[in-house]
C-alpha cells in the first residue's frame, strides 16, 4: 500500500491506546481480547463520541479540531513529542506552542557545553535566562557562577548592571538589540503573558529609563547569528561571532556559541580560560 494511502493517525491511536494499562486508568480487565483501553474508553477519557472515535481510527470523517486532538493526547498520556506526533498526523502542523518555565540542563548537554574550551557558549531559557555555561564565558562575558540564579537574566545585566555595561563597545545597539530579540523569543515561546516575563519587563521598566524607552518600540529583531564584540578589563576588546541553536527536544532552551573572530582572540581567550582551567584541575 502506498504511503501516501495509509491510514497514519488511525494506526498511531491504535497503537498509542494498545499501550496503555486499563487497569491503572480504572477499567475493568474481564473479556478483554487484546491489551490497551477499547475504543469506547478512549473516547470516554476524551469526551467524544465512541461512534466519531471509531471512525476516526478506522479513517472516515472529516480532521479533527485541534481542542480535540489535545483532548486525545491526553486521554492517551501522550509526551509532548508524541502530541506533536499526533497533531502532524492530524493537522499537518504542530501544536500551538505553550510556555513553560525551563528545568535546566542534562549533564550531556553540560558536557558539550564544556568541550568549547575557548569558545563562550551558555544556554538561556525563551526568556533569557542563564541556566548553563562554559569557563570560557565566565571568563570572557559573565561570571554566572557567581550571580544568584535570580539575577542571570541577560536583561537584567545588559541593563542594571554596570560593569555589563562597561564591557559593551556599543552598549546602545546592544541595547536595543536585546530588547527586540527579547520581544521576538517571548512572543515566539508563548510566554508573552507569562507573570515572570511581566515581572521582568515591569522591573527593568521601572529601574531603566533606557529600557522603558526601546521597549514602547514594539521593535522585533532575530538572533540566530552575528558579530560581537567585548571590552575586557584584561584582555582588551575581544572580537566574536555567535550563532544561537535549538535545543532539540526542549524549545525553552537555546544554545548560543561565541567563537572568536580571529586568531588574536583567540589566544585572548585562551589567557583568560587558562588559570581558570588551572584552578579546576587543582580541586
Amino acid at each position: 500500500m502506498a504511503i501516501a494511502k495509509q491510514n497514519l493517525l488511525g494506526t498511531y491511536l491504535k497503537d498509542r491506546r494498545g499501550k496503555l494499562d486499563a487497569a491503572a486508568l480504572g477499567f475493568p480487565l474481564k473479556r478483554r481480547r487484546t491489551p490497551g483501553l477499547r475504543r469506547e474508553e478512549v473516547a470516554q477519557r476524551a469526551n467524544v463520541s465512541a461512534t466519531w472515535y471509531t471512525w476516526l481510527e478506522q479513517g472516515r470523517g472529516g480532521a479533527p479540531s485541534a481542542e480535540v486532538v489535545d483532548r486525545l493526547a491526553r486521554a492517551l498520556m501522550l509526551t509532548d513529542v508524541e502530541r506533536e506526533h499526533l497533531f502532524l498526523l492530524a493537522l499537518g502542523r504542530p501544536p500551538e506552542v505553550h510556555y513553560q518555565a525551563a528545568e535546566g540542563v542534562t549533564p550531556r548537554l553540560q558536557r558539550v557545553l564544556d568541550a568549547l574550551e575557548i569558545s563562550p557558549a551558555y544556554v538561556k531559557t525563551s526568556t533569557w535566562d542563564v541556566v548553563a555555561w562554559n569557563r570560557a564565558a565566565a571568563a570572557v562575558l559573565v561570571d554566572y557562577g557567581t550571580l544568584d540564579p535570580k539575577q542571570r537574566n541577560l536583561l537584567r545585566l545588559v541593563f542594571l548592571d554596570p560593569h555589563i555595561r562597561v564591557k559593551q563597545p556599543d552598549w546602545q545597539g546592544v541595547a536595543r538589540f536585546v530588547v527586540g530579540a527579547f520581544r521576538a523569543d517571548v512572543a515566539r515561546a508563548g510566554a508573552g503573558a507569562a507573570k515572570n516575563v511581566a515581572a521582568l519587563v515591569d522591573e527593568l521598566s521601572r529601574e531603566s529609563p533606557e529600557f522603558a524607552a526601546l521597549w514602547r518600540d514594539h521593535d522585533v529583531r532575530d538572533t540566530y547569528e552575528g558579530p560581537k564584540r567585548v571590552r575586557h578589563p584584561k584582555a582588551g576588546v575581544i572580537a566574536l561571532e555567535y550563532s544561537t541553536f535549538a535545543v532539540d527536544g526542549r524549545p525553552d532552551l537555546s544554545l548560543v556559541i561565541y567563537n572568536p573572530a580571529t586568531a588574536k582572540d583567540v589566544e585572548k581567550i585562551r589567557s583568560l580560560v587558562k588559570p581558570r582551567a588551572a584552578v579546576h584541575r587543582r580541586r
